[in-house]
């Protein structure tokens, strides 16, 4: 596993961690759905040129590289988030945690990994479904489409703001780590849910959108 480039010194051990363990992402129900290891890793995938896009945009991209400011609010146009953003970190067992099953259903960073706008990928995950209380924030996340913006709000009052390059839809028997945690050199967005077909309390696939950096504001 590649280092985090642009992760904290003292994060870096966390997140390589999350890497290697189980990537848990709520998918209502009972609570969360069960992601994949790190060891079932395989070869970077390409679906829809995606390789392509992303070499393009990072030389059309002229956004400079944020410092660390963690997110406090994500809001995606296109299908209508416009969420807080709380912190989430590494689960006992050592799985990435969760936002809570609640009706005020919100996104979460992944702490570990780097704010939004820094060198590096950065990961929030969210909910499809929230048991009782219905859609979860990230419900609409497989309907984004390339070009498609993703704004954060970080807590020094900077923003953050990204294009789509690519979703994503695999069985989370075959979660890429690598591409989602690998190291990269520019800033990037990492978007998690769950999504496919549902089997009985979980579904059986994650969306991942991933997005670089376009644009950024004080």
């Amino acid at each position: 596993m590649p280092s985090a480039r642009g992760v904290r010194p003292l994060s870096r051990r966390a997140f390589a961690m999350a890497a290697v363990a189980s990537v848990l992402v709520g998918c209502g129900g009972r609570g969360a759905g069960q992601g994949a290891t790190a060891g079932s890793r395989r070869r970077r995938e390409d679906p829809d040129g995606a390789g392509a896009e992303r070499s393009s945009s990072a030389s059309a991209n002229s956004a400079r590289a944020l410092g660390h400011s963690p997110p406090v609010r994500l809001r995606i146009p296109a299908i209508g988030v416009d969420t807080p953003v709380i912190r989430l970190g590494l689960a006992p067992d050592g799985t990435v945690e969760v936002p809570p099953i609640a009706a005020d259903d919100r996104a979460g960073w992944y702490r570990h990994s780097p704010t939004p706008g820094q060198v590096g990928p950065s990961v929030l995950l969210g909910h499809v479904t929230v048991g009782a209380y219905g859609d979860g924030v990230f419900r609409d996340l497989a309907r984004l489409r390339r070009g498609d913006r993703i704004v954060a709000r970080r807590k020094d009052g900077s923003t953050a703001e990204f294009a789509v390059t690519a979703v994503r839809t695999v069985a989370k028997a075959d979660f890429p780590a690598d591409d989602v945690y690998g190291d990269v050199d520019r800033p990037e967005l990492r978007l998690i849910t769950c999504g496919g077909p549902r089997e009985g309390e979980e579904y059986r696939d994650n969306v991942i959108v991933f997005a670089t950096l376009s644009a950024t504001s004080s």
